[in-house]
């Protein structure tokens, strides 16, 4: 077997574009493992390019650091006299005043820290109004919505709607749909996490109000890339997760107005979201108790709320700029290699109303494959699949998935260099190496790269996602 090479006529034209892109040859924060080594499957090894920040960003280093602080006094919150637990206590409970004040919250608004923005959904979805036990109204979303904004609400009266070719288009669509009355939430990503375009949450609010309806926007994308004011943009309700932006224990956040969530059924029956428990019979607590029974991912909260200060304190003309370079950089050397087709929603889309994610596809080669290849002989981690959003894949003629790149804070230009440079390897040379479909998954046939003493003997083929077919 030979191995696939990087030619040094492709990284010196690269490393000039590099040189005159000053802003993105370096992070713009520093995140925890940014020099990670990866073992290459020809041997050696590399610093590992991590394209993969939609899925899970790395934690800046300010809140590892914050982290290791804390932790000492890690304690079960709420009710306990003992020092460490009064601190945890307070450590807890004012992460909702940063991270309502990093929303642009209204001070009334409820902060409920969850599992994920999956949670977050679900839990709006349980607090949307009854009369006399049931749903009078739908709640309205798009088709190029993730799984987290489309499944809970099928359990719900609902309708949904087909995105049009034009963002444009698709605003209207969405007026008309709730012109004809009967809906009670708008649901909305704020940004897609397959194509990274912005949507216009401010618009869409005020339609949704104007009909009588309220919006909740899917923030899982947007936070970690745009600045957001729910109370400017008039948006009732925002839902995020802290491991997309930069914080780890993957603790999720649902902000927004109080009265259907104090009236709604408690989303986790157990302790701390009662005000009494009787034998056969209970009194339900309001605020955000009534939804966070049980003990609370303290630290997860915690390491979120550091988060969204970290974040907040960047520049905003130098965030953009960082990650616009990457982006334009990165979908301009794709565009020039045959056969590769960078992919989006809508035709009419900005690319300044677009974050830090580019999705593509390579003609002739499974995703999976590409995703494979780069990952054992470039040291590249990138997403392939479906990305938990099936109805766009298959509007977007990619039943069978595709490829997605995706980067923030801690990115820098050399790593969308690599992945150019990954594909024209590829494209000139073949494949240089024998892959296996193993568990679902494409892997390299022979492995014997080590590991951690601590990690599964096989890492990439555990836990293959059941999704990657119909």
């Amino acid at each position: 077997m030979s191995t696939a090479t990087i030619t040094s006529t492709a990284l010196s034209q690269h490393h000039e574009t590099a040189q005159q892109l000053p802003r993105a040859s370096r992070p713009l924060a520093a995140v925890t493992g940014a020099e990670l080594q990866a073992p290459l499957i020809q041997g050696g090894h590399i610093r590992y390019a991590n394209l993969d920040y939609g899925a899970s960003a790395p934690a800046l280093t300010v809140v590892s650091a914050y982290l290791n602080e804390i932790l000492p006094y890690y304690a079960s919150v709420h009710r306990g006299a003992g020092y460490a637990s009064q601190i945890s206590t307070s450590v807890y409970e004012n992460a909702r005043n940063i991270v309502r004040d990093f929303v642009g919250g209204r001070p009334d608004d409820s902060v409920i820290f969850t599992r994920n923005t999956t949670d977050s959904l679900n839990l709006l979805a349980g607090c949307l109004p009854v009369t006399d036990g049931k749903h009078t109204d739908e709640v309205l979303y798009l088709d190029i919505e993730h799984h987290a904004n489309l499944l809970p609400w099928q359990g719900v009266p609902h309708r949904s709607i087909v995105a049009a070719e034009t963002l444009s288009e698709t605003v209207a669509n969405v007026r008309t749909a709730l012109s004809h009355g009967g809906v009670s939430l708008l649901a909305v990503t704020g940004a897609s996490n397959v194509t990274g375009e912005i949507l216009p949450i401010k618009e869409l609010a005020a339609l949704a109000h104007e009909f009588g309806a309220r919006i909740v926007v899917d923030a899982a994308q947007l936070a970690p890339h745009r600045r957001i004011n729910i109370a400017a943009a008039d948006v009732d309700y925002l839902v995020f997760s802290g491991h997309k932006l930069y914080a780890p224990f993957g603790a999720g956040v649902l902000v927004g107005r109080p009265d259907w969530l104090d009236a709604g059924t408690p989303h986790l029956a157990g302790g701390g979201a009662v005000r009494e428990a009787r034998l056969d019979s209970v009194s339900w607590a309001t605020g955000p108790a009534r939804h966070e029974g049980g003990s609370p991912n303290v630290l997860g909260a915690a390491t979120l709320a550091r988060a969204t200060q970290v974040i907040a304190s960047l520049d905003h003309d130098e965030w953009h700029a960082h990650e616009a370079a990457i982006r334009s950089h990165l979908v301009e050397g794709l565009k020039e290699i045959d056969g590769v087709t960078v992919h989006q929603i809508f035709s009419d889309t900005d690319p300044e109303d677009t974050i830090g994610v580019v999705n593509f596809s390579l003609q002739g080669y499974d995703a999976g494959l590409v995703a494979a290849y780069l990952a054992a002989e470039h040291g590249i981690g990138l997403r392939d699949g479906r990305f938990c959003a099936h109805p766009l894949l298959k509007r977007l003629g990619l039943p069978s998935g595709s490829l997605r790149a995706s980067f923030g804070v801690g990115s820098r230009l050399e790593d969308a260099t690599r992945l150019i440079a990954g594909i024209q390897a590829l494209k000139s040379n073949g494949l240089g190496w024998d892959y296996v479909v193993d568990a679902g998954r494409w892997v390299p046939a022979n492995d014997h790269r080590s590991y951690p003493e601590w990690a599964p003997n096989t890492p990439g083929t555990a836990g293959a996602a059941p999704c990657s077919t119909d």
